[in-house]
């Protein structure tokens, strides 16, 4: 909660680095910082303590300290970044399965940079479960499951204010339709989260997304052009860094043509809560832990073990021989039985 007081006893430059909106709030009201930026705001607005300035103003100090507080509790609302910050788990509490049985483990709890993995056949019910945790699901689902955010009862505004999307989505297939530019794409999502060094996280973005792409694309590439490995490339590095969403999906990663463990390291790095749905037995051991979907319900919850984490070891290896076999096929090379390595 923003309160006055807050505001007051803070540096200007401060409040403006912490709030980047907030210079067009003072431009609104006709206020110049100029050379006082680094002072106390309670210091730099005793001029309004003159009753005549105030009233040439038609606003005295008070007035304007609510006022200025208002604006910015309504931008972080707007922004879905005053909750975002601080959701540091989810969890899950059981309900019942499609038969009415009941969910049989106790409550799950997902942690900040924590991989959790949602397995089962087709049909199953994952997508199910990703709507409990979106509709912050109070019992009222047909799952009866309960939703809680840092173990508390979520709040029912994230069901409905696209500001505060707690899941950010990354579909199998991701298919541009917009006439833009890789930067002008990002530059207007950048914009619409009044970033203030709105180079700089395009930099970083088009960097990390390289990074994942089987081919590399430049900032004037169209987006329509783009490949799926790329199209899928850009959006996790879009949403890892720029997605307020604290709690990312990714369905089916596998399929991307992108490098699946450099895409997850990023996410678990800008500390979001990734849930992951996977038939790849690496991807699958790459998490903390695996959901197991059955008939509709959590069928059980498996920790990734110790000895499964040393088999992790041997399937990326194999892994890689499999990517680089991938590369060299598309560099027109012959491959050799000598090449496998095992």
């Amino acid at each position: 909660m923003i309160t006055v007081q807050d505001m007051q006893n803070q540096s200007i430059a401060d409040l403006f680095e912490q709030y980047p909106f907030l210079p067009g709030f003072f431009e609104e009201n006709t206020l110049q910082v100029n050379g006082q930026i680094n002072e106390k705001l309670i210091d730099y607005l005793k001029f309004l303590d003159d009753e005549e300035e105030a009233e040439n103003r038609a606003i005295d100090k008070d007035q304007f300290l609510n006022s200025m507080t208002i604006y910015i509790s309504q931008m972080l609302e707007f922004l879905g970044e005053d909750e975002h910050d601080g959701v540091y788990s989810i969890s899950i509490l059981p309900g019942t399965n499609k038969s009415g049985e009941a969910e049989q483990f106790g409550e799950l709890k997902i942690s900040k940079s924590e991989i959790v993995c949602i397995v089962g056949p087709t049909g199953s019910g994952k997508s199910r479960l990703l709507a409990d945790i979106e509709w912050v699901a109070q019992n009222d689902t047909p799952t009866s499951r309960t939703i809680l955010v840092n173990e508390e009862m979520g709040d029912k505004k994230w069901r409905v204010s696209s500001g505060h999307k707690l899941v950010a989505q990354l579909s199998q297939n991701m298919n541009f339709v917009m006439d833009l530019s890789v930067y002008e794409f990002l530059e207007l999502h950048a914009q619409s989260r009044l970033v203030e060094d709105i180079e700089g996280v395009i930099a970083k973005i088009i960097e990390e997304a390289n990074k994942l792409a089987g081919e590399k694309f430049e900032l004037t590439t169209p987006i329509t052009s783009l490949s799926g490995g790329q199209s899928r490339a850009l959006m996790i590095a879009d949403t890892a860094i720029l997605s307020k969403s604290p709690i990312i999906l990714i369905d089916e990663i596998e399929n991307a043509g992108i490098d699946r463990k450099k895409a997850l390291d990023l996410l678990i790095g800008e500390e979001k809560i990734v849930l992951m749905a996977t038939h790849d037995p690496m991807l699958a051991l790459m998490g903390d832990k695996r959901i197991v979907i059955k008939n509709g319900g959590i069928h059980k919850v498996i920790e990734t073990s110790d000895e499964e984490r040393k088999l992790l070891v041997d399937l990326e290896r194999m892994d890689a021989v499999v990517q680089n076999m991938r590369t060299r096929l598309r560099n027109g090379e012959i491959i050799k039985k000598e090449d496998i390595g095992f």
